[in-house]
Formats: structure tokens, C-alpha cells, sequence
């Protein structure tokens, strides 16, 4: 697929990119159209892409030693994942996968971190999304630790709706609860209880938002300080 600026920038982070650093970038760009849980990177294994979703989502799952799996961040269209290779790393503790199917372009670290090392506009607008990563995984594992599903699940229902186009999510009850660390039970039976009051419609993996509003009233405050901290302009220096 020939790609272009126009589909670069539906990205926001390539969006934000001055047009002469996005023009030198676009020749390493390779489109990808990502499957549900297709990985984009395993436990320690070594870094090769870094990833910009554009109407795809990527969850960022921490893993035990015994298998045992919980969300700890999620990355649409705003961000980008495998970002930790520009610090100085080149692999992570933690499984990459898509959550939600869709397009994304990759790059080799090689060539982003040519860019990256210029202390330009890819090094600004990166580490101004680690900063925004660092308040939604901080704030995840404290969700996961004090809240229960009726709250937690509303609130990923709506980071998920934030990152796609269009109010139909593609989403398997067993997904959800693996994505939360819980039963499927607890997921099916809060599922349930937001079909009943109109929040959402359930049927065979869609997930239906049909009243946004319901679902952030129903959330717990976790949803709000992250999507808070999304919105707010970086300082200007």
C-alpha cells in the first residue's frame, strides 16, 4: 500500500509532527493491517518495530510467571507502543497484542531512533506521550487494586471507545476479563447490567455505546484523571 501524509496523520502523534520530519519518515513506514490478538511483541523478546495505531487498539498486558494476564495500559490512535527502544531499551517485560483489530503502520527502531536522536519534534511529542502512559498504567493498577468490575468495566469501555471510529466495538466477553484480570461471569453479568439500562447492546463479540454518558456516570474517577491528563496541552518552552 503506498502510503501518504493524509493517512499518516491519523495517527495523533504523526498528526502533531512538523510536515518535514513526517516527510522523512513516511519512506520507512510499512501499513499493517493488525488481527485480534495478533502480538506485536512478547515478554523480553528484542524490539524491532515500534507501532502507530491508526483505527486499531493495543493492549499492553503485564504476564506472571505461572500465565496469568492483566491489562496494564491500552494505545490507540493517540500514541504508539514499542516506544521504550528510543530510551535505551530493547525489549519489555510485558506482552503487546491487538485489542482491537484495525490498521497501524510499523517502523524499524533503527529508523525511528535516527529521527528520534535529532532532539526535534519526534523526541517532543514522544516523551510527551510516555509522560501521558505513565499516568494511565499508575492509575490502571490502582483501578484494578480498589475497584470493582461494575466500575472498572464502563471505564475500559469508554478508553476503548475513545480510540476508534464509530460507537461498535469488536470485543469478546473472554477478551474483556482477560483484559481486566477477572471471571468471565463478572464481566458477563456487568455486561448485562449496562444492557439492561441502554448503556450498551451485547451480541456475539460487538459491543454497541449507546449512551456514552450513562457509561461515564456508571465509571469509577479513574477514566476521568487519565482522559484528563490526555487533553491537557504540553508546556510550551
Amino acid at each position: 500500500m503506498t502510503l501518504n501524509r493524509q493517512l499518516c496523520t491519523q495517527n495523533e502523534i504523526l498528526n502533531s509532527l512538523d510536515p518535514e520530519v513526517l516527510d522523512r519518515l513516511i519512506p520507512s513506514f510499512e501499513y499493517v493491517e493488525g488481527e485480534l490478538n495478533q502480538k506485536v511483541f512478547e515478554p523480553y523478546e528484542p524490539i524491532v518495530n515500534i507501532v502507530f495505531p491508526l483505527r486499531s487498539v493495543i493492549s499492553i498486558v503485564a504476564t506472571s510467571e505461572s500465565g496469568q494476564m492483566v491489562e496494564v495500559g491500552i494505545v490507540g490512535k493517540e500514541g504508539a507502543v514499542g516506544f521504550e527502544t528510543l530510551m535505551g531499551s530493547d525489549s519489555s517485560p510485558h506482552r503487546s497484542m491487538f485489542q482491537i483489530a484495525g490498521p497501524a503502520l510499523y517502523i524499524k527502531v533503527k529508523d525511528a531512533e535516527a529521527e528520534f536522536r535529532k532532539a526535534g519534534d519526534l523526541h517532543d511529542r514522544i516523551l510527551e506521550f510516555v509522560q501521558k502512559m505513565s499516568v494511565q498504567v499508575s492509575q490502571t493498577t490502582l483501578c484494578n487494586r480498589l475497584h470493582v468490575v461494575d466500575e472498572r468495566l464502563p471505564r475500559w469501555l469508554l478508553m476503548c471507545h475513545d480510540r476508534v471510529d464509530g460507537d461498535l466495538l469488536l470485543l469478546t466477553q473472554e477478551f474483556i476479563a482477560l483484559m481486566l484480570g477477572t471471571s468471565r461471569v463478572s464481566v458477563t453479568t456487568a455486561a448485562q447490567e449496562l444492557q439492561s439500562v441502554g448503556h450498551i447492546k451485547y451480541n456475539r463479540g460487538k459491543i454497541s455505546v449507546l449512551n456514552r454518558a450513562g457509561l461515564e456516570a456508571l465509571s469509577c474517577d479513574c477514566y476521568e484523571i487519565v482522559n484528563r491528563e490526555y487533553r491537557r496541552k504540553p508546556n510550551k518552552r
